[in-house]
């Protein structure tokens, strides 16, 4: 009798450092990258973007993401002669064909390290390939960038899977002007 309840124990004692084990493994398994595709926001139209955090293992705190994007629209090189009167002698229409983006940027998520969910703020600039008149251009200033923010809710299994964020983004364009706009994202943590 003493024998099966040595046995048992031992068992019963086998049995919680291997689950312990398990739960430890699990412990740095955490998801701290996410590939997403994005409609909207910083990449304008369509983007493919990778997010990281800066410490190894961890679901929050701050990290960066880098995309790139494309779209198709009316760009224009410039806007046309102004006569001495302030109306337009001509208006260039533009060409319309594909541009290209690259966002890039820095963010911080808020929440709990072992939750599905997590709010983000951001910031970044996005390169385009060419001036697109989507976002008020000052085609006097050179340069092909915009800026914007990043305000989103995200889900994010803890372990990795399918990952989707929504929110504003806000653009900001080279005029100064404020553009607020959203953006929907679908993804796989890992």
């Amino acid at each position: 009798m003493m024998m099966k309840k040595s046995i048992s124990l031992l068992a019963v004692i086998a049995l919680l450092m291997i689950v312990n084990q398990s739960l430890s493994a699990q412990e740095k398994d955490v998801a701290a990258k996410l590939f997403y595709a994005e409609l909207c926001g910083p990449g304008i139209v369509m983007s493919a973007n990778f997010d990281s955090r800066f410490k190894p293992n961890s679901k929050i705190g701050f990290g960066y993401r880098v995309g790139v994007g494309f779209g198709v629209e009316k760009f224009e090189d410039k806007l046309g002669e102004i006569l001495n009167d302030g109306n337009f002698s001509s208006y260039n229409e533009g060409v319309t064909g594909p541009f290209y983006s690259v966002p890039i940027g820095l963010n911080y998520l808020f929440g709990k390290p072992r939750r599905i969910s997590a709010f983000e703020v951001g910031a970044g600039v996005t390169f385009l390939s060419h001036k697109v008149s989507l976002y008020n251009y000052d085609f006097d200033k050179p340069g092909h960038l915009i800026g914007y923010l990043t305000i989103m809710y995200r889900l994010m299994p803890v372990y990795g899977g399918l990952s989707l964020r929504i929110g504003i983004t806000p653009i900001i364009g080279t005029a100064g002007d404020f553009f607020p706009t959203g953006a929907l994202s679908l993804g796989y943590a890992f």
